[in-house]
Formats: C-alpha cells, sequence, structure tokens
C-alpha cells in the first residue's frame, strides 16, 4: 500500500495535488469540483482588495508543429467581494474537512495584513499562503514581487503574518530575482511554516506584427505579464532544488512551476517539495488531470518501493551538487541502434553544425550514420534531436581514468583525460 498523504508545514492533504491560487482556484463552486475531481488541496485566488481585471489577459507561446510551451497572464488578485470569498472558504472547509485549504493574501499596512488575516483564520482554512510573487500591477502598487525582491519587507511581513495567525503561514516566492536563497531564508526568519516556488516570471509573451502591439492586447497597449506552464520547470525546478540542499533553509516547500504530469511531479518532489501546486496545466485541460497524477504517483512508489510521500521528498538533492565536483574523467559517447533508425540524418546535421563533428555518412553507404566515437564527447545534442524513441543512446566508455573533479585537478594535482573535439 502507498500513502499520498502530505504535510507541508503542518497543512495536512490526502495528496499532494494542490490547485495553485488562480483562476482554477476562484470560487467555491470550481475548488469543490476539483476535490470531488481527486484534488487534494486548493489555494485560493488571492484575496485583497478587489480589483478590475482587464481584457484580453492572457497568451500562449507555440512552438511550430507542437501545443503551447508556455503561457502568459496579466491577470491580478480577485475582483469578488471579500464577504463572498470568505463565505465560499467556510462552505467549501465545512463541506471537505480533509482536504487542504490555503488562502493567499496580499494587501500593503500592517493593518490590512491584521485584518484579513483574522477574517481568513475565522473562515477555518487550514493555512495562509503570501503572495510575495506577482510580477504585474500588483508590484507596481508596492506588493507582490515588489515585497518578495526585497528580503527585509519579507522578513518582516512575515514575522507580521505569523503573529497574527494561528494557522501555518506559506511564503509564495518571485523567481524574479537573481538567487533565490536569500529570499527564502529571509521568509525563514520572519517565522514562515514553509515556502511554495515559483511564481510566475515576468516577460512579454510575443507581438501583433500587424498592430505592432505586444501580447495580449488591451485595446492598443499590453503590458508585461507573468510566464508559466511547461517551458518554465527547468527554472522552477532549479530554485527548488536550491532551497531544499541549503542547510540554512530546512522549511517545507510547496513546488509549483510547469507541472503537467504525474513525472512532473515526481521531479518536484524528487528536489523537495512536499506538496505541488497546478495552475496553467488545469485551465488548459481541466480537474480532471488529476486523476493521471494520482495513478501515476502511485504506480511510481509502489515501483520503487516507497510507502510514503516522505521517503521521496529530498531524495535527489544530495546529487545536486557544483560543476566543480563533477567527474571530468567520466566519459560517454553516442550509440546509435541500426534497427531503430530512420535514416533522417537529424543527428549528423546537429552534430556537424551545432557540436563536434563525430557523426558522418556510413561509407559502406548504409542509411545509418557512423559514430566516430575517437572524437565523440558525449554532448548528448545527438539524443536529443532524434526523433526516434531509444534510437541514440549515451554509453560509458571505461576508459582507465580515475575519477578527478575540477577541484581535485587545481588542489591535488589529479591528472585530466586528454580532450576530445580539439581536432
Amino acid at each position: 500500500m502507498t500513502d499520498l498523504s502530505s504535510n507541508t508545514g503542518g497543512i495536512r492533504s490526502p495528496n499532494p495535488f494542490w490547485l495553485a491560487s488562480a483562476p482554477p482556484a476562484n470560487s467555491g463552486a470550481q475548488v469543490q469540483r476539483a476535490f470531488d475531481a481527486g484534488w487534494g488541496g486548493a489555494v485560493w485566488k488571492t484575496l485583497g482588495t478587489p480589483i478590475q481585471n482587464v481584457s484580453s489577459r492572457f497568451g500562449a507561446h507555440h512552438v511550430t508543429g507542437a501545443r503551447h510551451v508556455g503561457f502568459n497572464n496579466i491577470e491580478l488578485i480577485t475582483d469578488r467581494p471579500l464577504e463572498v470569498n470568505f463565505r465560499e472558504i467556510e462552505d467549501t472547509k465545512k463541506k471537505y474537512p480533509k482536504h487542504a485549504v490555503i488562502v493567499s493574501l496580499m494587501v500593503e499596512s500592517r493593518d490590512e495584513w491584521r485584518d484579513i488575516i483574522k477574517r481568513s483564520v475565522d473562515t477555518g482554512a487550514d493555512g495562509l499562503e503570501l503572495n510575495f510573487g506577482c510580477p504585474h500591477g500588483m508590484c507596481e502598487r508596492g506588493m507582490g514581487s515588489a515585497v518578495g525582491q526585497e528580503p527585509k519587507v519579507n522578513q518582516e511581513i512575515t514575522s507580521w503574518a505569523v503573529e497574527y495567525s494561528t494557522i501555518p503561514v506559506l511564503v509564495k516566492l518571485t523567481p524574479n530575482v537573481a538567487n533565490i536563497v536569500p529570499h527564502g531564508l529571509a521568509a525563514k526568519r520572519g517565522g514562515a511554516h514553509g515556502v511554495s516556488l515559483i511564481n510566475t516570471i515576468k516577460s512579454i509573451i510575443g507581438v501583433d506584427i500587424d498592430r505592432f502591439v505586444p501580447e495580449p492586447r488591451v485595446g492598443g497597449l499590453s503590458t508585461n505579464g507573468g510566464y508559466c506552464g511547461q517551458a518554465v520547470k527547468p527554472i522552477a525546478l532549479h530554485m527548488v532544488a536550491s532551497l531544499a540542499r541549503e542547510k540554512e533553509f530546512g522549511l517545507p516547500i510547496s513546488g509549483i512551476g510547469g507541472v503537467a504530469n504525474w513525472r512532473d511531479a515526481v521531479e518536484f518532489i524528487l528536489l523537495g517539495s512536499s506538496s505541488v501546486q497546478v495552475c496553467t496545466e488545469v485551465m488548459l485541460r481541466g480537474y480532471r488531470i488529476v486523476e493521471d497524477m494520482i495513478e501515476g504517483l502511485e504506480d511510481y512508489m509502489r515501483s520503487h518501493g516507497f510507502a510514503t510521500l516522505d521517503q521521496m521528498v529530498g531524495k535527489a538533492i544530495p546529487q545536486f551538487s557544483e560543476w566543480g565536483n563533477l567527474d571530468l574523467n567520466y566519459e560517454t559517447v553516442a550509440k546509435i541502434d541500426a534497427q531503430k533508425c530512420i535514416g533522417c540524418n537529424k543527428c549528423m546535421i546537429a552534430c556537424d553544425d551545432g557540436a563536434h563533428q563525430c557523426i558522418h555518412h556510413d561509407p559502406a553507404g548504409s542509411k545509418v550514420p557512423v559514430v566516430d566515437e575517437a572524437e565523440c564527447v558525449g554532448c548528448n545534442l545527438c539524443k536529443i534531436v532524434c526523433p526516434v524513441e531509444g534510437c541514440i543512446t549515451m554509453a560509458e566508455v571505461p576508459n582507465g581514468w580515475a575519477p578527478a573533479t575540477w577541484n581535485d585537478h587545481v588542489n591535488q594535482g589529479l591528472a585530466l583525460r586528454p580532450k576530445k573535439g580539439a581536432h
């Protein structure tokens, strides 16, 4: 049996899959439908002084021949009355007592924080999420990422929230910084019970080249928005892992950013997340995607011998290191499976123009390219461009050289194997 139950800073849920604070968690009716579909928790769309949103407000980044890879929005926080939101939060928590209901908040003054936190706690919610990440609209008013980019302000407002709240407080961090660690540590100094990251990345999704206006267009103007979706997952994974491996940090993490399926969720969990939040994929495909996520996570846990989620959390962190600790004498070369090769020559073109010129036409006339292993540096480019799954693999070469890192080479004089690709 596998136990998918999650505990993120004292916020418990039957599984680690939460709706992120966004349009899919905008109302009680939506969140309740999501819980019926199987979601373990939901972070309510950010509450504050209700605003007027713009039209239009979403944009997508497409790659030719593929579905969208990135999503952009210029939507702000709730545009619904606070009284309605609080009533629906209370109703939802009463109907779904075992599910996690987290209230996202964003206001300005200390008095406003005190008031809205009290009202949120009174709904029976399980936790709060302080929105220090919104990269557009609100930051110009001194909120959102304007707070998240200033560690001292982050710490101060977090300390207010912890003082006024009787339920766990998570801090949602902005990715629009050079190094996420100081901002996570600021949240910890403020007393946060955990953090969530990443929020959206400041971006322009594209330009209408006929009207000469960036997208999404509002009349004759546009603005920068928040980038999200599958394209941001690598950035999110790096920031989550950077905090998870920081010895001084040690807080629970709710991972966000490009989670589209169970494999994405597993990656976030292995890099330190005890829960994962999803927005864009729900907006594009609906609440029922969680069914496959739950099934996939259960199957993965069984096949890898994990009985509980806690056994998975951070499992990959010890293997996340600095470049200077990598073994420079470890060697791989490309191997092409002749039975699978379709002779498209994409690997050869990529290697010739973009890598190390080590894949050539077979002089015997076969459609299968030949790898010059003496020149192959094992860069992976050919494997990446190959359209046939499993056709190209990277095989380890037992070269007889003892492991040696750059630090070992510099500090101890350990020898490095001869360089390739120097022709």
